[in-house]
């Protein structure tokens, strides 16, 4: 008899286990890799939409606070009111890539950024944006590419902002 209870209970034990745990989907990695030509040599661009906080010069004006860090890696920019923060991982003398990091209670999608103006002749260069971050919370494939569509769209908007900047006298 106290065998049958101990095992009854670990089969109900296991069943509100399963019930409880969170269902979480495999990672599914998508990358937006977007470039535009300007016509200014690449320290030039540099110089005029790549500090950490220049994001609000390009990006609808978001505004951006850093709240922690000296702007090399390990600073923290706060942008939109608070609502985003992302910290700098890596950092050249023409690039950065920074991270968002994971927020309590909400699905951690790894999300990286990483911009670049990287040199083509001693007068031109081209401006290069990449996000990675992960998808899989989305409800479906129509959900996943109406989400990638959307950043592409908003990071297509900023490298033409940069541009328009980095070209202007």
């Amino acid at each position: 008899m106290k065998a049958l209870r101990s095992a009854m209970l670990a089969v109900v034990a296991a069943a509100v286990a399963a019930i409880a745990a969170p269902a979480f989907a495999e990672p599914e990695y998508t990358t937006i890799k977007l470039e535009i030509a300007i016509a200014k040599p690449a320290k030039e661009v540099w110089a005029k939409v790549g500090g950490y906080c220049d994001i609000s010069k390009w990006l609808n004006n978001v505004d951006c606070v850093i709240t922690s860090g000296d702007g090399g890696v390990g600073t923290v920019r706060v942008l939109a009111a608070g609502r985003v923060t992302e910290i700098l991982v890596a950092q050249t003398e023409l690039s950065y890539g920074y991270t968002q990091p994971a927020r309590e209670g909400q699905f951690y999608n790894l999300y990286h950024g990483f911009m670049e103006a990287r040199p083509i002749t001693a007068t031109t260069s081209k401006m290069i944006y990449t996000l990675m971050y992960d998808v899989s919370d989305k409800a479906d494939q129509a959900a996943k590419d109406a989400d990638i569509a959307r950043r592409r769209g908003m990071f297509e908007g900023a490298l033409k902002s940069m541009k328009a900047l980095a070209e202007a006298n």
